[in-house]
């Protein structure tokens, strides 16, 4: 008697399944974060008929039925025979990955998996972006309708892969008529994330530009891994921005966060912000910044249509958020170690904006430039 295919050891007896009428949902970057989340989700859900689970390498979940490769793999296209629905979440937005590496792999990943799905005969594919998509501006409706026009730029971290995800999505159903793609845009993700706007809530001062109205919108990953469920299931469609109800003010964080503010002017911080990223001192560009300024709050209506709610609040994110900062320590974006830390202190974000053309010398000196 052969062997079992080791991709797909583990994955549960069909017959367990037999009596489910669900779709067979495949799941894109399964073995890790949101999507190690959703394939435990959907693998325990009754309403799923079974699940198919793309990574890199094998994942926890036993029920599934695991393919390892890579999502640019054309082979990717055999993998996803008998499914209805892709949710893509193989996505790379590592900070500390080199960007135009993270480029390629996103949009050609995209590619592959929107032309592999529907070569299968696949009918639906869930892409997760972000409502950076669009745009933090000073003009923004509060709260933007999902229907608002993206007016974002790819001057923030990872926001210009997003669009281009986006528009690759926009473009599949006419190049591939029986496809269709829902699109799910989570407001500032929280729960194992690490992004600039969550780093924002590791600093010793809450950096506030002077004449910006920041306002914050929280989405745990629980609240995200149910819409992406609702997507796979069919429940709803189109294009989904999805968070908690409303938002919070700036005076409101900091007051239930405890720490204090730093309000420096545009020119000063947008500049340094820019130079310190130029010198490859801090990960994050300047254009996260106006992630901070400006709102970009959004509503959630047709996820609420559907009957999906958020089970958690902006204050309760924003919690989570802080437990999860705890002993960690970031100045202008960038992670320091416990030494550097306490070196910094509280006044840390101050020396490291002000004295960035002190900085930008000394780099310049040691470069021989």
């Amino acid at each position: 008697m052969s062997s079992p295919d080791p991709q797909v050891r583990g994955a549960r007896n069909p017959s367990t399944r037999s009596a489910a009428r669900g779709p067979v949902v495949a799941v894109t970057g399964a073995a890790s974060g949101v999507g190690d989340l959703l394939t435990r989700s959907l693998a325990a859900s009754d309403e799923v008929k079974r699940v198919i689970a793309i990574d890199e390498r094998r994942g926890e979940v036993a029920e599934a039925q695991w393919h390892i490769l890579d999502v640019r793999d054309p082979a990717i296209a055999e993998k996803l025979r008998g499914a209805d629905v892709v949710v893509h979440l193989a996505v790379d937005l590592d900070l500390e990955t080199d960007p135009a590496a993270r480029t390629a792999y996103n949009v050609r990943g995209t590619q592959t998996v929107l032309t592999a799905a529907a070569a299968a005969g696949v009918r639906r594919v869930v892409l997760c972006t972000s409502a950076m998509v669009y745009g933090a501006l000073p003009d923004n409706d509060i709260p933007l309708s999902e229907d608002a026009e993206l007016r974002a730029t790819a001057e923030a971290t990872g926001v210009g892969d997003m669009l281009e995800i986006e528009r690759l999505g926009r473009r599949a159903p006419r190049a591939h008529p029986g496809l269709n793609v829902t699109v799910v845009r989570p407001a500032v993700l929280v729960g194992g994330t690490d992004t600039a706007l969550t780093r924002y809530f590791e600093s010793p001062r809450l950096l506030v530009v002077a004449g910006s109205r920041p306002t914050w919108q929280f989405c745990h990953v629980d609240d995200l891994v149910s819409a992406l469920e609702y997507a796979a299931l069919e429940k709803v469609d189109g294009e989904l921005a999805v968070g908690c109800e409303g938002w919070l003010e700036q005076e409101e964080v900091e007051e239930l966060s405890g720490i204090r503010r730093m309000e420096l002017p545009s020119a000063v911080a947008l500049g340094a912000a820019a130079r310190l990223h130029r010198i490859g001192l801090t990960p994050s560009p300047a254009g996260d910044l106006a992630y901070t300024m400006h709102p970009w709050v959004v509503s959630v209506g047709r996820l609420h249509d559907a009957g999906w709610r958020p089970k958690w609040t902006n204050e309760e994110v924003l919690a989570a958020l802080l437990a999860e900062a705890e002993g960690r320590h970031t100045v202008a974006g960038r992670r320091l170690g416990r030494k550097d830390a306490t070196a910094a202190g509280a006044a840390g974000a101050t020396v490291a904006l002000l004295g960035t053309a002190a900085l930008v010398r000394q780099m310049r000196k040691r470069r021989g430039l």
